[in-house]
């Protein structure tokens, strides 16, 4: 149910980016949203390790590597966002976004998007391989 809102809200937020026509004031709000999903993503990735360490508590380890791994994720996308100096994004009114937090905000989301989406990717290819030469 709360997949279902999440994603209802998403397309309502494009839907009135695409019809404002890109104004200023919708793209900000589709911004917020994608910063508002990137912290439920974090906090909700947090939350299910610290819950899988307290009911199995033999899988410690793995819930670790998970959280490790999640911030390395997270932090290298940082880096990757925060080393462009002067970057500067036109915007659609002729203007340019020019706010360094909320260009290493926005690049974050997509870096970590791209490793994401790779990961899935690869995931599922292996596993695929892996059913098939069962």
């Amino acid at each position: 149910m709360v997949l279902v809102a999440l994603f209802v809200i998403t397309l309502a937020f494009v839907g009135w980016a695409v019809i404002s026509g890109g104004s200023e004031v919708a793209i900000s709000w589709n911004l917020m949203w994608g910063y508002a999903l990137l912290v439920a993503a974090v906090v909700s990735v947090l939350c299910a390790a610290i819950k899988g360490t307290i009911t199995h508590p033999a899988g410690l380890k793995g819930t670790l590597i998970a959280v490790v791994i999640v911030i390395a994720v997270v932090g290298a996308a940082l880096g990757v966002a925060l080393s462009h100096d002067g970057l500067v994004v036109p915007n659609s009114a002729g203007g340019v976004f020019d706010d360094p937090f909320e260009l290493a905000i926005s690049e974050t989301g997509i870096v970590v998007t791209y490793i994401v989406a790779a990961a899935a990717i690869l995931v599922t290819v292996v596993g695929e391989v892996r059913n098939a030469l069962k």
